[in-house]
């Protein structure tokens, strides 16, 4: 039996004309929920390389990563996940389509983030790094 360890994964924080790009999970955890589009580091893949391929993989947009947002854990009985969340720039002519782990796909005004069914954390995340506006 091999002993179970944290996993990294990563998020892209996609910004434009006031909205951020979210993903609908199609799968757990928090499947149904809202998030910045991401998922794991497959072995020796750099962290800027897996943004820039989930991004595609759940949006079917190109991006390019850029600095680093923060970083969040995110621990239950089933998992254990280190995330870091990158700025990415993709282009604004670009059309988001939901892929392969995602349900749907669409830019929310930030200003709406919180009456949007989020995975648990996000908005406080997003906040606490000055991607969204601070609570009322």
């Amino acid at each position: 039996m091999s002993a179970r360890r944290p996993e990294v994964a990563v998020g892209a924080v996609v910004r434009r004309d006031g909205a951020i790009l979210l993903v609908q999970r199609a799968n757990p955890p928090g499947a149904g929920r809202w998030t910045v589009p991401g998922g794991r580091v497959e072995w020796g893949e750099p962290m800027v390389r897996a943004v820039e391929r989930e991004l595609a993989e759940e949006t079917g947009l190109a991006g390019r990563c850029g600095r680093l947002v923060g970083w969040v854990e995110r621990i239950a009985p089933e998992h254990h996940f280190v995330i870091a969340d990158f700025e990415v720039t993709v282009d604004p002519r670009a059309t988001a389509v939901a892929g392969s782990d995602a349900r749907q796909v669409a830019w929310v005004p930030l200003a709406d983030l919180a009456g949007v069914d989020l995975v648990d954390g996000l908005l406080a995340f997003l906040r606490s790094h000055g991607v969204a506006p601070p609570a009322p």
